[in-house]
């Protein structure tokens, strides 16, 4: 891979990462994966000698092809590129990295654009469910320039809707994969929940913070990152997972009452650094979360009425909203958000072979 490989880096939602055609990387997964480690300069810190941006955020990457499914038009696996240890893991999806998607393959050619919009049906590999990305594409071009805004990235672009079908259950094989609402860790109540992204939500009361504190505070709380690993590595079996302590699910978020007039607060750990906001999916669990009465997120959080339903989740940089449909059984039907996404470079990407 010396000669380079063609790779198009952008910036989906509050993620940023390198965006691959499955056919331009290795086919055995093994030599992928070294060579994606090579790209983000992982293992180091500081991923100084690579793309990566040493943090998680940052060190991220989609393998997209074109699907012969029916219902999609095009595949994507998420792949998380750990900073400093030498894992590539694909045990979660990413619904930030997912807002790039629909934009890549039309750049790709994957997917033909239509007239002013183009919808693009995605079939995410890590969960086996569809996805699909609305992408601005006036002129039959591909459009970044928009007036939507995000809490976590700075100024405006054009607007990505996302509408989940079908999460619930997509790694842990059921939403509620011990079949309650509220479970008891190391004396915590908890809800282990899995509508697109496995979370372990708990009162940011219970686990000795307010929920207001910052990134780097929580971070720096070294008694608390302890008890969140220890109830997440009882929690990973629990929730069909196996084994958790080398993987980056479930994520651990931590609910208190809303701060700036949104349905409830979050601190979420991804899971040993604490996000600067809230993964897209980690979200739709968690406000999943609190329409389910007598669970953690429920007792602090402010619902509105009516099936429909949108919750802004508050994160330490903003909010983010999520809007569910719920069925007369009281049951999550589906989930959309808003993201945006913006291509910073399309070339060739080298590494340097070990």
């Amino acid at each position: 891979m010396s000669e380079g490989v063609r790779c198009m880096w952008m910036r989906g939602g509050t993620s940023k990462g390198g965006y691959f055609l499955a056919s331009d990387l290795p086919a055995d997964t093994a030599e992928r994966d070294a060579f994606l480690l090579r790209v983000m300069g992982s293992p180091d810190p500081r991923q100084i000698d690579g793309m990566g941006g040493a943090d998680p955020l940052t060190s991220k990457v989609a393998v997209v092809n074109a699907s012969d499914r029916d219902d999609a038009d095009v595949e994507y696996l998420f792949l998380q590129v750990f900073v400093d240890q030498a894992i590539v893991t694909d045990a979660q999806n990413c619904g930030n990295i997912l807002a790039g998607v629909g934009p890549f393959a039309i750049e790709r050619g994957l997917v033909p654009a239509d007239s002013d919009e183009t919808d693009v049906r995605i079939f995410m590999r890590n969960t086996g469910q569809i996805a699909t990305a609305r992408i601005a594409t006036p002129g039959g071009q591909v459009s970044y320039v928009g007036e939507a805004r995000i809490d976590g990235v700075p100024g405006s672009a054009a607007a990505v809707p996302i509408t989940f079908e079908d999460t619930a259950g997509s790694s842990c094989g059921a939403l509620l994969p011990t079949g309650n609402a509220v479970d008891v860790i190391d004396g915590i109540e908890v809800t282990l929940i899995d509508n697109g992204m496995p979370v372990v939500v708990m009162r940011a009361g219970d686990m000795g913070i307010t929920g207001t504190e910052t990134r780097e505070e929580l971070e720096a709380n070294t008694a608390l990152r302890e008890k969140l690993e220890a109830i997440r590595l009882k929690a990973g079996p629990m929730m069909n997972l196996g084994d958790v302590s080398a993987k980056s699910v479930p994520k651990m978020s931590m609910v208190s009452p809303a701060h700036d007039g949104g349905a409830l607060s979050t601190r979420t750990f991804i899971p040993h650094r604490c996000h600067a906001s809230i993964g897209v999916l980690g979200a739709v669990s968690v406000a999943t979360a609190a329409v389910l009465e007598g669970s953690p997120a429920h007792a602090v959080a402010i619902l509105p009425d009516g099936a429909r339903k949108t919750l802004s989740v508050e994160h330490p940089i903003g909010e983010m909203s999520v809007i569910l449909e719920v069925d007369n059984t009281g049951d999550v039907a589906s989930a959309a958000i808003l993201r945006t996404a913006r291509k910073l470079f399309d070339g060739t990407v080298f590494t340097q072979e070990n």
